[in-house]
């Protein structure tokens, strides 16, 4: 499960103290596919790096007892200076993979060629993408983020990522942000809205998307 148990996160600005996330209290469970819709500026990205790990709470905390995903889409975990290769060795170790297959799996899915072994801060924006997607596929996490979308770069590639996703799901937990009512239709059978910094949920997708629809 990932648990999250009065959760709030606090930002100073210089018009003083600002609550994005104001005591959340929330359950994700194995297999679950859940939706969190929000307008622009209501904290899904704040609430994303929360789930991931990757941002501490200001107060409460986030209990995880199964394998997260970093968010797919977003512009996470490389290390720019190390090359294409070397960011998936990085991964291999971290998650105990067999070296060799998860160089190989990036290689092929990331479609880099010669590269995959030069520094990514050599690469485009477009080839840092097929690799963050080749990095995320090489592990089967138990629940997957996904940030806004999954599809990246051309369209092929981007047919290629969610091909690959729907596999993925069938066997694992997903939990999407996005302002697109769609997407959520899409891929979430439940689906919460974040706003006024509190998450409300919906068992009905559709229920959750004329309410955000509302807003």
């Amino acid at each position: 499960m990932l648990e999250l148990h009065n959760v709030w996160k606090v930002f100073e600005s210089r018009q003083g103290r600002k609550a994005v996330l104001r005591g959340i209290h929330a359950c994700f469970r194995r297999g679950q596919h859940v939706g969190i819709l929000g307008r622009n500026g209501a904290g899904k990205s704040t609430l994303m790096r929360m789930l991931a790990g990757v941002e501490a709470p200001t107060r409460g905390y986030i209990r995880r007892t199964m394998s997260i995903s970093w968010p797919l889409g977003g512009a996470y975990g490389l290390h720019t200076s190390l090359t294409g290769i070397a960011n998936a060795r990085f991964i291999a170790r971290l998650y105990g993979l067999s070296l060799q297959r998860t160089e190989e799996f990036v290689a092929d899915f990331s479609e880099l060629g010669a590269y995959f072994h030069e520094p990514v801060k050599s690469y485009s924006s477009g080839m840092r993408s097929r690799l963050l997607m080749a990095l995320s596929f090489a592990v089967d996490f138990e629940c997957y983020l996904v940030d806004e979308a999954l599809s990246t770069g051309d369209a092929r590639f981007a047919n290629k990522c969610l091909e690959v996703f729907e596999v993925r799901r069938r066997s694992a937990g997903m939990i999407m942000i996005s302002h697109n009512a769609s997407h959520v239709k899409r891929y979430c059978d439940t689906a919460a809205i974040l706003r006024n910094g509190m998450l409300e949920f919906y068992e009905d997708v559709d229920e959750a998307i004329a309410a955000y629809q509302g807003l």
